[in-house]
């Protein structure tokens, strides 16, 4: 099997338009929750999002480029283009059947979706869609897109596991050059979920915070007072190379994936099993695959999405593997950059490789009171960034439909 590494990175999220900003402000604790900006929310019962800032795409894009796609291909675009510069890759030097695309995203074009159909429905009945409509909806557009526009063609297509999404796609691509079927993938995820169907839905399900007047401390994984998660948007790209193909070239080595797995609650459309059965054999699947034992963890990134359900079901999980695990440190970024549903794994895996390249773990921030339910033993580090020298990082992915996904970095 080969050995798979990351050799770029790019990200756009509500808290840096860049990896060293994104990176920068994690470790400060700021949040990127305010008022929703997007549209006119005030009727709705959350009326707050983690928005991306300062986000013009013909500052980045070409005309046709934005014409042709949503805000999440868009995303995609951006945040490629960082990790591929990163990367140093020549593209002229590598066969381009040897390079693949495998990006994930949840919803897809739910801007352009919602759009099309309120003109065709204020309409008098004559069909006007755009022709660029599906194109711009189906989510594995991103992906084609990226192909597109470096001449990729190697294997190509996109994920979708709900929240799990990212850490789906990551793993696909570290599958595929394990087994010596490409050398190099671009790899990630993008979302732009921040739209008033979006918003109404996840509301109508009473997954949303709702504490409107103060949006930086809505986001609050493991406080006895959370009341749900805090809509994000973006993406973060990684590039996954053949660590001998990387050698061979003299690139940069962030990390290396050294395990991946998944598993399935098989329990509730929307609702995590309560004993955290599947993300704990998920967990224990990734550290067998890495051949490490739960000791050798220095850091996870969790999940935690802030829902009263959810936080405490993953900390159930996490201490039946990590029980005699002291060493483990475990934080929640999203506490700072809300829930950007399929490309959370994405962001959430850059945080975790720069953890282990700069010895900081991000905080978890506004936890002011532990919930008395979540599992006592826990090293969670609140408020303030840990400088920890970690050589292990996991990350952790869960969604809708019972989906759970592990991706394991490690020092090179």
């Amino acid at each position: 099997m080969k050995r798979v590494v990351i050799t770029g990175l790019g990200a756009l999220t509500p808290i840096g338009n860049t990896v060293t900003e994104f990176w920068n402000n994690s470790i400060k604790g700021i949040s990127g929750a305010s008022k929703i900006t997007r549209f006119d929310a005030s009727k709705f019962k959350s009326q707050i999002a983690c928005e991306v800032k300062n986000f013009t795409p013909s500052n980045y894009l070409t005309h046709n480029e934005i014409k042709r796609s949503d805000l999440f291909t868009q995303y995609a675009l951006y945040s490629a283009a960082e990790a591929m510069e990163d990367s140093g890759l020549d593209l002229t030097t590598i066969d381009p059947f040897d390079i693949g695309v495998i990006w994930g995203v949840g919803q897809g074009g739910m801007e352009t979706f919602e759009n099309e159909v309120r003109d065709y429905t204020l309409g008098d009945g004559t069909p006007r869609f755009s022709p660029f409509f599906v194109p711009k909806l189906i989510i594995n557009m991103a992906s084609g897109m990226i192909s597109m526009k470096y001449g990729l063609r190697g294997i190509n297509y996109t994920t979708v596991s709900a929240c799990a999404t990212s850490n789906t796609a990551i793993m696909d691509a570290y599958n595929y050059i394990k087994l010596g079927k490409a050398k190099v993938f671009v790899t990630g995820g993008s979302e732009a979920p921040i739209t008033p169907a979006s918003m109404g839905g996840f509301s109508a399900l009473k997954a949303m915070s709702t504490r409107n007047d103060d949006p930086a401390a809505a986001s609050r994984p493991f406080d006895v007072n959370r009341d749900g998660f805090v809509m994000g948007e973006g993406a973060g790209a990684l590039i996954l190379e053949d660590y001998d193909h990387a050698v061979k070239r003299g690139a940069k080595m962030y990390a290396e994936i050294v395990g991946a797995a998944m598993t399935a609650d098989a329990y509730h459309m929307t609702s995590p099993h309560p004993e955290g059965i599947g993300a704990a054999k998920a967990m224990e699947l990734a550290l067998e695959e890495a051949q490490l034992t739960p000791n050798q963890v220095d850091y996870l990134n969790m999940h935690a999405t802030s829902t009263p359900v959810g936080d405490v079901s993953e900390l159930t999980a996490v201490k039946k593997v990590f029980a005699n695990s002291p060493n483990l440190s475990v934080s929640a970024t999203k506490s700072m950059t809300g829930h950007l549903l399929g490309a959370a794994g994405a962001i959430e895996a850059i945080l975790s490789i720069k953890a282990i390249n700069h010895g900081i773990i991000p905080p978890t921030i506004n936890l002011d009171d532990v919930d008395p339910n979540i599992p006592e033993g826990i090293n969670i580090v609140a408020n303030q960034a840990l400088e920890k020298k970690v050589d292990v990082a996991m990350s952790n992915a869960f969604g809708f439909g019972g989906h759970n996904g592990i991706v394991i970095f490690k020092k090179i």
